[in-house]
C-alpha cells in the first residue's frame, strides 16, 4: 500500500525535509520498505503487576503479525495500567480512576507525536479499557481494541471461586465464620492465572460493551485469556485495522449516540459493575455526546436483565463465553428490537450482520429475553434529597429484601473509619453505612469500596445493612451498595450532611434515596458545614483534585469538559 503523504505518517516517512525523522527510524532497524506501509502504534498495557495484563505481551505480538500479513508496519509502544486489585484499601486506591485520564492523556501524545496512522489497544484491566477507547474518540484516527480476556474461575472443594469470593472470606474470617486454613486455601485458588478477574467486574464489563458498541471484534468480552482463540481474536484484529484504515473508518463513525444506547442496552442485560456507567459518560464526553444519567434509567426500564453472573450469580466470564458470548445476548435483545442493528462497527459489518449467526447455546446462562430475571435493567440510577444529581446502585446484585428499606445512618469520613466500625462488630442489622468524602474531589480518586461490602458480605449483613457513598465500588460488589452520590461531600452535597441516627429510605424499584429530615434541618446544617480538614495534598493527585467533575458527569476533567449552556 503506497501512502506517499496520503496518510499521516507520510509527514516523517518521505521527502528530504523527513530525512532526520527516518534516520532515527533507521536507529531501531526498520527499513524504507517498513517506512512505505502505513505506521500502526500497538499500544499494550504489558505489566508483570497486573495479573491481566501478564500475557498483553503475547496478545501484542499476535496483533503486530496481523498489521503486518494486512500490509502495514506495527509499531509497540506501553500504557500504564493500575490493578485495581492490588490497590484496594490503601492510599494507591486514590491514583485508579486518576489514571484513567492519564493513559488517555500518555496515548494522545504517542499518537500525535509519532504520526500513527491508525492504533489497535491492548488492555484488559479496569481504567485501561475507558481510558484507551476516550484516546481512540479525541483522536479520532482508525482504532480497533483487543483486550486480553477474562481469567478463568477458581475451583475449591468442588466450587467455583473469585477474587470476591476471597474479599467476603475476609469478612467471614473477622466474623469467625471461616478458620485461618479456609481463607489461606481460598488465598491460593481464587485466581488461577492471567487475563481481568473471573466475573462481571468493571474489566469484563467494559471489556464485553466494547463489542456492542461497535469497537471490538466479536469475542473481544469473553475468550478466555488462556485460550488460542485469544491470540487468533488478536491477529484478526490486526488485519481488521488495516481493512479501518483503508476505508478511513474512524471511531467517531462508530461512536455514535445510537451506538453508546446499544451498549447501555447490553450493559442492563449482562448487569454489569456500576463503574460502567462513570466510563461510558467520561466516553461520550470525548464524543461530543451528551449522555445522563436519566438515559441511563430510561434504558434500564425497557431492557432486561438476562444474566446473572458473579458477583450476582453464580455463573462466569467463561460460561457466556461457552453460552455464546456477548453477541448471544445481542441477538436476545436484537429480537425485541431493543439495540440497533444498523449500526457500523470495526468488522466493517453491522450490528445485525455480525450477530446473524449468533446462538443462545445455554439458557440457564444467558435467559431468553421473554424470561429475564427480571424486567428492568442490572443498574437503577437513584435520586432524591441525598442524591439531588444521582446516585449509582448494580440492582442485579442487591437482595430482594433490601430494594426497598429504611435504615439508620451510621456516618464516617473515610472507607478505613467504615471498616474499623465493621470488622469491631458495630455495625448492626437496620443499620445503613454512609461513607463521604471519598468522591472525585474529596477522596481524591473516587476509591472503591469492595472492603467495606466484602466486609458486610462475608459477616452475613449484605440483606440488612446498606451502604451509601459518593465514592464508588468494584465490578465484584454485592449487596445494597449505593455510590457515585452526587454532588459529593467535598462540594458540600447533600450526604456531607448526613449526622449519626438518621434515617435514611431507599427505594431502589422508584429510583429514590432520601434522608428524612425537613428541608429547614438540612438547610440549617448547611449553613454551619465547612470542608473537615486533611492532609495537603501533592503531585498529580492535586491537580487532579483541582480539575475534576462530578462522578455525574463521568468524573472527567473539566479542562476536557464542554461549557455548561
Amino acid at each position: 500500500m503506497d501512502h506517499k503523504m496520503k496518510h499521516r505518517s507520510g509527514y516523517i516517512s518521505f521527502g528530504e525535509h523527513s530525512a532526520s525523522n527516518r534516520s532515527l527510524f533507521y536507529a531501531l532497524g526498520y527499513t524504507k520498505e517498513d517506512l512505505s506501509r502505513p505506521l500502526v502504534g500497538i499500544c499494550s498495557a504489558y505489566s508483570e503487576i497486573v495479573p491481566g495484563h501478564a500475557h498483553l505481551d503475547k496478545v501484542a505480538e499476535a496483533v503486530k503479525a496481523g498489521v503486518l500479513m494486512a500490509g502495514g508496519t506495527p509499531v509497540l509502544f506501553p500504557s500504564i495500567g493500575i490493578c485495581d486489585g492490588i490497590a484496594m484499601g490503601h492510599e494507591g486506591m486514590k491514583y485508579s480512576l486518576a489514571s484513567r485520564e492519564l493513559i488517555a492523556d500518555s496515548i494522545e501524545s504517542m499518537a500525535i507525536a509519532h504520526c500513527f496512522d491508525a492504533l489497535v489497544l491492548v488492555p484488559n484491566c479496569d481504567k485501561i479499557v475507558p481510558g484507551m477507547l476516550m484516546a481512540a474518540a479525541r483522536l479520532n484516527i482508525p482504532s480497533i481494541v483487543v483486550s486480553g480476556g477474562p481469567m478463568l474461575a477458581g475451583r475449591l472443594d468442588g466450587k467455583s471461586c473469585n477474587l470476591s469470593t476471597l474479599f467476603e472470606a475476609v469478612g467471614a474470617y473477622k466474623a469467625g465464620l471461616i478458620d485461618e486454613e479456609k481463607l489461606s486455601d481460598l488465598e491460593q485458588n481464587a485466581c488461577p492465572g492471567c487475563g481481568s478477574c473471573s466475573g462481571m467486574y468493571t474489566a469484563n464489563s467494559m471489556n464485553c460493551l466494547c463489542e456492542a458498541i461497535g469497537m471490538a471484534l466479536p469475542g473481544n468480552g469473553t475468550v478466555p485469556a488462556v485460550s488460542s482463540a485469544r491470540l487468533q481474536l488478536a491477529r484478526k484484529s490486526g488485519m481488521a485495522v488495516m481493512k479501518l484504515l483503508e476505508n478511513d473508518i474512524r471511531p467517531l463513525d462508530i461512536l455514535t449516540e445510537g451506538a453508546f444506547m446499544n451498549a447501555l442496552a447490553v450493559d442492563m442485560a449482562l448487569g454489569c459493575s456500576s463503574n460502567s456507567v462513570l466510563h461510558l459518560l467520561a466516553i461520550a464526553n470525548e464524543c461530543g455526546i451528551d449522555l445522563d444519567l436519566d438515559i441511563i434509567n430510561t434504558i434500564s426500564s425497557r431492557t432486561p436483565n438476562l444474566c446473572r453472573l458473579s458477583p450476582a450469580g453464580e455463573h462466569h466470564i467463561e460460561d457466556l463465553y461457552y453460552a455464546g458470548g456477548v453477541q448471544a445476548v445481542m441477538k436476545e435483545l436484537a429480537s425485541k428490537s431493543l439495540i440497533d442493528t444498523s449500526l457500523p462497527t470495526v468488522t466493517g459489518k453491522s450490528a445485525g450482520e455480525n450477530i446473524a449467526k449468533a446462538r443462545n447455546m445455554d439458557t440457564s446462562v444467558i435467559r431468553p429475553v421473554d424470561r429475564p430475571y427480571s424486567t428492568t435493567g442490572g443498574i437503577a440510577i437513584l435520586r432524591g434529597n441525598l442524591a439531588p444529581d444521582g446516585a449509582v446502585v448494580k440492582r442485579s446484585a442487591v437482595a430482594e429484601e433490601m430494594l426497598v428499606s429504611e435504615c439508620t445512618a451510621r456516618v464516617f469520613d473515610s472507607e478505613q473509619q467504615a471498616i474499623e466500625a465493621i470488622h469491631g462488630n458495630r455495625i448492626k442489622p437496620g443499620d445503613v453505612v454512609v461513607i463521604r468524602y471519598e468522591g472525585p474531589k474529596g477522596g481524591p480518586g473516587m476509591r472503591e469500596m469492595l472492603n467495606p461490602t466484602s466486609a458486610l458480605v462475608g459477616m452475613g449483613l449484605d440483606k440488612s445493612v446498606a451502604l451509601i457513598t459518593d465514592g464508588r465500588f468494584s465490578g465484584a460488589t454485592r449487596g445494597a451498595a449505593i455510590g457515585h452520590v452526587s454532588p459529593e461531600a467535598a462540594e458540600g452535597g447533600p450526604i456531607a450532611l448526613v449526622e449519626d441516627g438518621d434515617r435514611i429510605r431507599i427505594d431502589i424499584i422508584n429510583g429514590t434515596i432520601d434522608v428524612l429530615l425537613p428541608e429547614e434541618v438540612l438547610n440549617r446544617r448547611k449553613a454551619s458545614w465547612k470542608m473537615p480538614d486533611r492532609p495537603p495534598l501533592k503531585g498529580w493527585l492535586k491537580r487532579y483534585s483541582e480539575l475534576v467533575h462530578s462522578a455525574s458527569t463521568g468524573a472527567v476533567l473539566s479542562i476536557n469538559k464542554p461549557a455548561v449552556k
